[in-house]
């Protein structure tokens, strides 16, 4: 497992990570056209990146890790996306399982979901810096078991509502 947590591959993720996260930290400096793009240009390649190790993945792991992010740190970035998405925040989701005893569109949050995956991704990245070889393998196994448990699920259905915001409703606008 050593060898993996410094493979090219984990070292890649780590990277396309820490940029993701650093621009949710950062996204009330944008404006919600570059927050979009800046999105539409992380999500693809941080789902491509999850799958690959996975399919390397050496499996279950002793160790279990501790949160990192607290609430007001959840807070801080899903207030900052929502701040700058505004009105276009919401977005309708079919791949949801309450749907089928439904009548109703379910209604998601694009902030929420972003706020989601950053809260894995950092998870994952503050176990990393401290460099414990034994808890950077149970970090990786653990992102890349919420990964196929839930952030990928929500990576692609907010790329989904990104691409709309950034080719039809901004679109319609100009």
């Amino acid at each position: 497992m050593n060898q993996q947590i410094y493979s090219k591959d984990v070292i890649d993720f780590v990277k396309l990570a820490a940029d993701y996260c650093l621009k949710l930290e950062h996204s009330r400096e944008a404006t919600p056209h570059e927050l979009v793009k800046g999105m539409l240009s992380s999500l693809p390649y941080l789902y491509i990146k999850a799958t690959t190790l996975l399919e390397s993945s050496m499996g279950e792991n002793a160790f279990a890790t501790d949160p990192q992010v607290t609430e007001d740190d959840y807070n801080f970035v899903r207030n900052g996306i929502y701040d700058v998405l505004g009105r276009y925040d919401e977005y309708l989701d079919v791949f949801v399982e309450d749907m089928k005893y439904s009548d109703k569109p379910i209604l998601r949050s694009v902030s929420e979901e972003l706020a989601d995956i950053y809260q894995d991704l950092r998870n994952f990245l503050a176990v990393y810096r401290d460099g414990i070889d034994e808890l950077m393998a149970a970090a990786l196994e653990e992102v890349l078991d919420n990964f196929k448990e839930y952030w990928g699920q929500k990576c692609v259905n907010v790329m989904r509502a990104l691409h709309d915001i950034l080719y039809q409703q901004m679109n319609e606008e100009e």
